[in-house]
């Protein structure tokens, strides 16, 4: 059992991930596709909605125990080229060993939109922080980054939305098995933004167009 395996249930019950204006803006970019692709589905918490939505949705996951239709890494997407109206992937690609062979790789199988939310990078003391909490953390991005990982991916960044996420930190914490002197050190690195029991973080929301 892998370590995703291990949190799989904590993800489907995740604050900061079954709910969100980042989510809503999603399915709102959805619109007028019927089939989607939900990259690194997580809890599935994008999928779901999109299927509430009205959409035919495949999931894929490295980890069996997040329960997609298909186990995979999102840089090696076992499906021909345009095989989804569009993909999707939400808070999942500061984890991803390769970003750039990853939003490429959407870009290959989507026909007509790939739509992607993570957090943004807010600096070196949060990015200190992120990875006391999840040694998997690999990297948040900012928005000249993501868009040079969709420009070589030949997709076209036809519009950028940024969102305040507030959630439990506690329960963040927990999530990872994050405690004692490095809970305590992530806390202090993020200052301000962990107050009162919440944690506030930003994220960015691209819709990414074929060219």
């Amino acid at each position: 059992m892998t370590v995703w395996d291990e949190r799989a249930p904590s993800y489907v019950e995740s604050d900061a991930h079954r709910e969100g204006a980042d989510l809503d803006q999603l399915v709102a970019w959805s619109a007028g596709a019927k089939t989607a692709l939900d990259v690194a589905t997580g809890g599935g918490h994008v999928a779901r909605r999109l299927r509430e939505a009205g959409l035919e949705v495949v999931t894929c996951d490295p980890s069996p125990g997040m329960r997609p239709d298909v186990i995979c890494r999102a840089e090696d997407l076992p499906f021909a080229d345009h095989s989804f109206d569009l993909v999707t992937c939400r808070v999942a690609a500061h984890h991803f060993e390769d970003v750039r062979r990853a939003v490429a790789e959407m870009g290959r199988v989507a026909a007509s939109r790939v739509l992607l939310v993570d957090t943004v990078n807010m600096g070196e003391q949060v990015e200190e922080a992120e990875k006391l909490r999840d040694p998997a953390h690999v990297r948040n991005y900012d928005e000249a980054e993501w868009r040079s990982f969709i420009a070589e991916a030949e997709l076209s960044a036809t519009e950028v939305r940024l969102f305040e996420q507030a959630f439990d930190v506690a329960a963040w914490l927990q999530r990872t098995g994050c405690e004692g002197t490095d809970a305590e050190r992530a806390l202090a690195l993020l200052g301000g933004r962990a107050r009162d029991g919440r944690l506030t973080l930003d994220r960015i929301a691209i819709r990414a167009e074929k060219d």
